[in-house]
């Protein structure tokens, strides 16, 4: 199936590692309102375990067991959507980093709130120079500062 290329909005990585394997509950509500909203658009998920042999495993939505995958099944993620883009490099990268013991969620979702402003940005002949994320930690550190001044 052809994508049209200039339909896709931006799209994002992000790799949630859990201690213990403790997943809790409102990671998924807290997607699925950005999803509702029309916000992000999810377009995959896999699970990564650790063991504490330092065994690394993968699972797709689709190797979930029917209540496993009953919550994450109303994010409307579509795995044929656009296939490929968590690969092998990625899930070694996350075994590497992750502790033993410990479960890790990569997500991949496309920013469909920035498509208008990426479209205007193309439109008036502009390109971007850059673009980057800043970590909480500098924020929080920015802030706490701020706030002793």
């Amino acid at each position: 199936m052809a994508i049209d290329k200039s339909s896709v909005g931006p799209i994002e990585i992000l790799a949630v590692e859990f201690p213990g394997s403790q997943f809790k509950g409102e990671i998924v509500p807290a997607l699925k309102e950005l999803v509702d909203q029309g916000i992000i658009n999810i377009l995959d998920l896999v699970f990564v375990t650790k063991d504490l042999d330092g065994t690394v495993a993968s699972l797709e939505l689709s190797q979930l067991s029917t209540d496993e995958s009953a919550a994450y099944g109303e994010l409307g993620v579509d795995e044929d959507d656009i296939d490929g883009l968590i690969n092998d490099e990625d899930l070694e990268m996350a075994g590497e980093v992750m502790d033993p013991g410990d479960s890790a969620a990569i997500l991949v979702w496309e920013d469909l709130w920035a498509i208008k402003v990426r479209d205007a940005i193309r439109n008036a002949g502009g390109k971007v120079l850059a673009l980057d994320r800043v970590p909480q930690e500098a924020v929080d550190e920015v802030l706490d500062a701020l706030a002793e001044a």
